[in-house]
């Protein structure tokens, strides 16, 4: 007997978190720092199927999300807590992340004591911003996509 899909089924995080130091350099290099109420972010296209970075294997693209919070937040229970409560509001909105980019997020230390709700609404909002630049990028390809395409060079037009 089929069973209908579950409409609360739930979401997760596995498989779409950036979790090697090269792959947030490569962002942070691709990318420029944008900022909000509580947090900072960038948005970085991941490499080409073709072309995956030095020893590493290429993957299909798909949404990634990068998480940092360094000493200067606080203590490590602190943040661990604010580490839980981002991916927590990412976990429930994870449909709106940009298929094929990067997305890092600093949290400053007032997600800490920020509502939840409030902290899920600015985070809904950044995803909707990237989810914009993203079909942007894909359609106006800049010059770093235009010189990292093998074969196409933009000034032989």
């Amino acid at each position: 007997m089929n069973t209908p899909p579950n409409p609360l089924q739930v979401q997760t995080l596995t498989g779409a978190r950036l979790r090697k130091h090269a792959d947030y350099q490569r962002a942070y290099a691709a990318s420029r720092k944008r900022q909000s109420n509580s947090m900072s972010w960038f948005l970085a296209p991941q490499a080409a199927e073709g072309q995956p970075a030095k020893g590493m294997i290429a993957l299909p693209p798909g949404s990634r999300v990068g998480l940092t919070a360094g000493k200067v937040l606080g203590k490590a229970h602190e943040r661990n807590r604010i580490k839980r409560r981002m991916r927590e509001a990412l976990r429930r909105h994870v449909d709106l992340l940009p298929q094929g980019f990067d997305l890092i997020f600093h949290p400053r230390r007032q997600v800490l004591n920020l509502e939840f709700t409030k902290l899920e609404a600015e985070i809904v909002r950044i995803l909707h911003q990237a989810k914009a630049e993203a079909a942007r990028t894909a359609v106006l390809p800049g010059p770093r996509a235009a010189a990292a395409a093998p074969g196409l060079d933009p000034s032989a037009s």
